[in-house]
C-alpha cells in the first residue's frame, strides 16, 4: 500500500473514472426507481440474447469525459481502464468475468501473476512467447523496464502513484529523462524475457499493481515525450488510428500483430472502435435508449442511469426491452459520514456514536437515488468477498435510525438538551455528497435532537478542505474508492497514521494514528495468501469502526444501458461497469 503521499489522488481520479454521472431530467424526486426498473435491472445480464458473439462490426463508445492522457505512464484507471486495455497490456491483468470471479488478477503479459521470494519484497516475471507491439517487433522486458521508468517523469505525471512508493529508489528517481541512462536499479531484466522488481518493504498485493498501465512495455526508440499519447505503440488487439482533440474522439482498429493465443482476457469481437466524448449524460442515455443507427452497436463507459431514467424505463411501453439492456455492477466504494475529532463536540466519541445511532439510512438512500442505486452501509468495506468483508453494525440503528438512544448517548456526552452542528458538503448534483444527501443526514438528526447547521461548497473548495489537514472540518460527508479489490487500497489510505498528509491531500480525515492499526497493516501487507489477507483487513475494519471515526452510509450501484445490438455484455466487480473488451455487436 502506498504511504504518505502517493495515494492522495487516487480518489479523485478513480472517482472520474467511475463516478455517477445521474441526469435529473424532469425535476428528479428522492426516491428511487419504480419497481418495473430495479427488479428488471438488478442482476440482470444484457446483451445476452441473439446468438453467440462474433467478430466484425464497429462498437460505438458514447462517453461524457473524453479519454485524455492516452499515455500508459499517465493513466490512472484501475487496471487500465476500459478503452486503454484495447491498447495496452500489462504484466498482469484484471479477470474478465462477470462478478465477483472479476475481482481475481491474473495473468497478461506474464506467464503468471508473478513469483515474491520469501517476504515479498522481490516480485520476478516471466514473459510469454510471441508477444509483438502493432509493428511486428518483439516485446521485452527491457521495454516494460521503461514504460515505468518513463511514468516517474514530472512531464508525465498522473499515473498511479505506488510504485514511487513502493520500488527501492522510486522516492528520489527523476525518470529515463534525466536519468543519463542508468534507469532504475531496482528493476532489473536479466534477459527478454525476465523482469525482477526489489521493494523497500514487503508487497503481498504486488500482482494487483502489476495491472496499472504503467506496466505496459514502452519501445524507448518510439517515445516521444509528452506527445507519445498521440500515437502510442500497441501492445493489444488494437491500435490507435485516430486521436483528435486529447481523446474527444478516438478510433481503434485492429492490430494484426496481435496473438489472441497469448490473450485469454480480452475477446476483441468488434473490428473497430469508434470513440466519442463531450456528450452531455440526457444525450448519451437518450441515443442509447433509442438504439437507432450505429447506436445501436453503442456503450458507455462513464455514464450512468440516474433515479429519473430508471423510473422512465419503468413506465415505458417498451419496459421490459429496454430493462433487458440494464447492466448492474458494484465498484468498491463507499460514502459516509466523517469527523474531524480534534474538533469538538467531535472529540467526545459519545457524540460520534450518537450520530451513528441517529442516522436514517433509509432516507439517506432515498436521497442517493433509491435502492437501485445505493446500498445501505454499516461497514466501511464493500460487502464483496474481495475486499474481505466481514459483516458488523456496531451502533445497530435499524432501516430509520434510533433517536432514542442517540439522545441517551448525548446526556451522556454532557449534551442532555441536544447539540448544534455543522455539516459540511459540496454542491455538485452527484447524489453522494451533495445538498440532497446532506439534507437527509440533517432531518434524520434533528429526531435525536442534533440540529445540523448545511454548509454547501462548490466541489473544487469542497475536496480542498476536506482533504486540508489543516483545515478539516468537524463534520462532512466524503467517500472512497479503491484501486484494486482488495481491503488495502480502501483502509490503508484512510486509517494508516503514517499516511496523514500535513502538505497536500490529506484522506485520514479522523488523523488516526494508531500504532496497533500501522502494524496491523504492515503485518497484512505482507500476506501473498491474499484470502489470508481479506480476512485480516475484514477483521481490522471491525475494529476501527468500534470508534465511530466514520459513518458509513451506502455503496453505490452502477446501472448503465447498452444498444440492442451489443452483445456478451461482463460487469466485474472489479470495475463495476461494463468490460469493453469482451463486447460484441455482432
Amino acid at each position: 500500500m502506498s504511504s504518505a503521499g502517493p495515494a492522495r489522488h487516487l480518489t479523485a481520479r478513480r472517482v472520474a473514472a467511475v463516478t455517477v454521472s445521474l441526469v435529473l431530467a424532469g425535476g428528479a424526486a428522492a426516491c428511487g426507481p419504480k419497481d418495473g426498473a430495479d427488479k428488471a435491472g438488478s442482476g440482470a445480464k444484457p446483451g445476452a440474447a441473439g446468438g453467440a458473439p462474433q467478430k466484425g462490426g464497429t462498437l460505438s463508445v458514447l462517453n461524457s469525459e473524453p479519454q485524455s492522457d492516452f499515455d500508459p505512464a499517465r493513466l490512472y484507471t484501475s487496471g487500465g481502464g476500459n478503452v486503454p486495455s484495447l491498447v495496452f497490456r500489462t504484466l498482469t491483468t484484471r479477470n474478465r468475468e462477470d462478478g465477483p470471479a472479476g475481482t481475481k488478477v491474473v495473468p497478461d503479459l506474464a506467464t503468471d501473476t508473478g513469483k515474491p521470494n520469501a517476504d515479498a519484497t522481490e516480485w520476478t516475471y516471466t514473459l510469454k512467447d510471441g508477444l509483438k507491439y502493432e509493428d511486428g517487433s518483439p516485446i521485452t522486458t527491457a521495454d516494460i523496464k521503461y514504460g515505468i521508468e518513463r511514468s516517474f517523469a514530472a512531464e508525465l505525471s498522473g499515473g498511479a502513484p505506488y510504485l514511487r512508493d513502493w520500488l527501492v529508489g522510486g522516492e528520489s528517481y527523476e525518470g529515463p529523462y534525466k536519468d543519463g541512462g542508468k534507469g532504475l536499479d531496482s528493476i532489473l531484466v536479466p534477459d527478454a524475457k525476465t523482469i525482477v522488481f526489489k521493494l523497500r518493504k514487503p508487497e503481498g498485493e504486488f500482482p494487483f499493481v502489476a495491472t496499472q498501465t504503467q506496466f505496459a512495455p514502452v519501445p524507448r526508440a518510439k517515445d516521444t515525450g509528452v506527445t507519445y499519447e498521440e500515437h502510442p505503440v500497441s501492445s493489444g488487439p488494437y491500435k490507435v488510428v485516430k486521436n483528435d482533440n486529447d481523446g474527444e474522439h478516438l478510433t481503434l482498429e485492429r492490430n494484426e500483430h496481435w496473438d489472441e493465443k497469448t490473450d485469454e482476457e480480452r475477446k476483441a469481437y468488434p473490428d473497430r472502435i469508434d470513440v466519442r466524448s463531450g456528450l452531455d449524460a440526457a444525450v448519451i442515455n437518450q441515443r442509447l435508449t433509442t438504439s437507432s443507427g450505429p447506436d445501436a452497436a453503442a456503450v458507455t463507459t462513464d455514464t450512468n442511469l440516474g433515479p429519473a431514467e430508471l423510473a422512465r424505463i419503468g413506465d415505458s411501453a417498451d419496459k421490459n426491452e429496454l430493462a433487458g439492456r440494464v447492466g448492474t455492477g458494484h465498484f468498491g466504494y463507499v460514502n459516509y459520514l466523517a469527523f474531524n475529532p480534534k474538533v469538538a463536540p467531535f472529540d467526545n466519541p459519545k457524540v460520534r456514536q450518537a450520530i451513528s445511532y441517529a442516522i436514517n439510512r433509509t432516507s439517506v438512500v432515498n436521497a442517493a437515488g433509491g435502492s437501485a442505486l445505493a446500498e445501505p452501509a454499516t461497514t466501511f468495506l464493500p460487502e464483496r468477498e474481495a475486499f474481505g468483508f466481514t459483516p458488523y453494525d456496531h451502533f445497530p440503528a435499524g432501516k430509520t435510525g434510533d433517536p432514542a438512544k442517540a439522545k441517551q448517548l448525548l446526556a451522556e456526552a454532557g449534551f442532555p438538551d441536544g447539540v448544534t452542528v455543522t455539516l459540511t458538503h459540496s454542491t455538485a448534483q452527484n447524489r453522494q455528497t451533495s445538498p440532497e444527501v446532506a439534507t437527509a443526514v440533517q432531518q434524520a438528526l434533528a429526531a435525536a435532537g442534533i440540529t445540523v447547521k448545511l454548509e454547501g461548497l462548490e466541489n473544487n473548495a469542497f475536496n480542498e478542505k476536506r482533504w486540508d489537514v489543516k483545515n478539516t472540518p468537524g463534520f462532512f460527508l466524503s467517500r472512497w474508492g479503491a484501486d484494486w479489490p482488495s481491503g488495502a487500497p480502501f483502509l490503508a489510505p484512510i486509517f494508516d497514521g503514517r499516511q496523514i498528509v500535513t502538505n497536500g491531500s490529506n484522506y485520514n480525515h479522523a488523523q488516526l494514528n494508531d500504532p496497533a492499526v500501522n502494524a496491523e497493516i504492515d503485518e497484512i501487507a505482507k500476506l501473498t495468501d491474499l484470502a489470508a489477507a481479506g480476512k485480516r483487513w475484514g477483521a481490522l475494519d471491525k475494529k476501527i469502526g468500534e470508534q465511530a471515526l466514520a459513518v458509513p452510509l451506502f455503496h453505490p450501484v452502477y446501472k448503465r444501458l447498452v444498444g440492442k445490438d451489443v452483445k456478451n455484455v461482463v460487469i466485474s466487480d472489479w470495475t463495476g461497469v461494463l468490460d469493453v473488451s469482451q463486447v460484441s455487436v455482432k
